[in-house]
């Protein structure tokens, strides 16, 4: 059976309280919100639920007969699909975090807010109509994800994970809530950001930035600027991204490296839409449209406590996780032919020809660097190529030059040391952090302390080297 249009549904509030329901249900009729049917028993509002739909819940915690967790819990089981927002006067970090756990999209303490109690009902409504966009998204068959997939210019694919993966991405674009982003290094996170903002439709630019490795004030001045006498040195005021982005959307890169003291103001930022530029007591309003990625486990640093819960139910409203290039070989050839014609015509090489050997050979390599190492090692490739034919031979000894980083790194410096990888040896089987101390102190070593140099040689990027040498300073 066809569920009805929710925009005809009513909102559902549940408190014991007759005063608090009154006060909310006046709040939704001022906003226009007139359909709103109201329970001041537990038991009464879940059988309610379970034989007529709704567009929402607002419900509060603690009633008697059922309490408002074990309500939660069942609306969630019945009805998925219909978002529930809590209402409570308990302002404790782990009850919103439980409740958010178990299934609601929004958690508003008392005395509530008019402005966020109505923002949070836009948005609860907002994730029911995209909810179901996905729904059908999901329903879809093969040839019709081929169709539907939005043409994305920079994003070259015919996957099926990533045609999926950007009707999805069209799909969330038109929130407002946090995109949050995640895949390996090279995968290509900051390109679906800007398809986010592209299909968005918003007319504000679209800024990114690289977070890893900035402490809090470096953070806070980034983003929400500063007024002239701050700190030392602030001799003017100073406009953050979050301004220049209005209107449009800011891309946070490396969000799993964010400082607690920085957690706390993104968290505001994401609740109150407000900021405090450095030396400021005037609250600042903001519109921006916030992307973030990581190609950590962000789950595994909430529950190792190194990125806090609060902070990440608020940013995994949509996730998009992009699969690396070993999992989609069916791209390598149109990303092959794209990296050559761009490189030879960069190089003014004219027309370049291969074999399908060539397509072959690379379809067993792992790429542990993603798309960026496939786009260096054709440029690269080009680069050394004299004739109009490309050869595979030629391909495979790049490629085994940049398995052997440290010994490449030797040849071409004329350095006479020989390294002895095996010669990295440990007393017992070492810890993750032991192993990561020892391999960078090694290939700090190697590469003569230059830090770009031994980045390349472990694999990251210099902003995430620079990071781990702090954190080792600061254990």
């Amino acid at each position: 059976m066809s569920q009805p249009e929710f925009n005809s549904l009513p909102i559902m509030l549940v408190d014991d309280e007759s005063e608090a329901l009154s006060l909310l249900k006046s709040f939704l009729c001022h906003e226009g919100f007139t359909n709103v049917i109201t329970f001041d028993d537990s038991m009464q509002a879940l059988e309610n639920f379970r034989h007529e739909e709704v567009a929402l819940v607002v419900s509060d915690l603690r009633m008697p007969k059922l309490h408002g967790r074990d309500l939660l819990e069942a609306f969630s089981e019945l009805k998925p699909h219909v978002p529930v927002i809590v209402v409570t006067a308990e302002s404790h970090i782990e009850t919103a975090i439980d409740s958010m756990k178990t299934g609601a999209v929004d958690y508003l303490t008392k005395p509530i807010s008019i402005n966020r109690f109505i923002a949070s009902v836009k948005r609860a409504l907002e994730l029911r109509r995209l909810n179901e966009d996905i729904m059908l998204l999901e329903s879809g068959t093969d040839k019709d994800i081929s169709t539907r997939a939005p043409h994305i210019p920079s994003i070259i694919t015919r996957n099926k994970e990533m045609l999926t993966l950007l009707s999805y991405v069209e799909v969330v674009a038109k929130s407002r809530q946090p995109v949050l982003i995640s895949g390996e290094t090279g995968v290509g996170k900051e390109l679906v950001a800007r398809a986010v903002h592209t299909l968005s439709g918003l007319k504000g630019d679209f800024v990114s930035i690289n977070i890893a490795g900035l402490d809090d004030q470096m953070f806070s001045d980034t983003l929400f600027g500063h007024r002239r006498g701050a700190f030392t040195g602030a001799l003017n005021d100073r406009d953050g991204l979050i301004m220049k982005a209005a209107n449009g959307s800011i891309f946070l890169d490396e969000i799993g490296d964010l400082n607690e003291l920085s957690q706390i103001k993104l968290l505001r930022l994401l609740q109150e839409n407000e900021y405090y530029q450095l030396g400021s007591d005037n609250p600042l309003r903001s519109n921006v449209r916030l992307i973030v990625a990581t190609n950590n486990n962000l789950r595994q640093s909430m529950n190792d406590g190194k990125f806090r819960k609060d902070l990440y139910y608020r940013l995994c409203t949509h996730q998009v996780a992009i699969p690396p290039l070993r999992k989609r070989l069916d791209d390598i050839p149109l990303l092959l032919e794209h990296f050559i014609r761009v490189a030879a015509k960069a190089m003014d090489k004219g027309h370049l020809s291969y074999r399908q050997e060539m397509v072959d050979f690379l379809g067993t390599y792992s790429f542990p660097g993603n798309i960026r190492e496939l786009q260096s090692i054709i440029y690269d490739f080009v680069s050394r190529t004299t004739g109009p034919k490309l050869s595979t031979s030629l391909l495979k000894k790049i490629i085994a030059r940049d398995q052997e980083p440290a010994t490449a790194l030797m040849e071409h410096e004329n350095d006479s040391v020989n390294l002895d990888f095996n010669g990295v040896t440990f007393p017992s089987f070492p810890t993750l952090k032991q192993a990561e101390t020892v391999l960078i102190e090694k290939a700090l070593e190697i590469a003569k302390n230059n830090q770009g140099t031994a980045a390349r040689m472990l694999g990251i990027t210099r902003q995430a080297l620079n990071n781990r040498l702090r954190r080792g300073k600061d254990r």
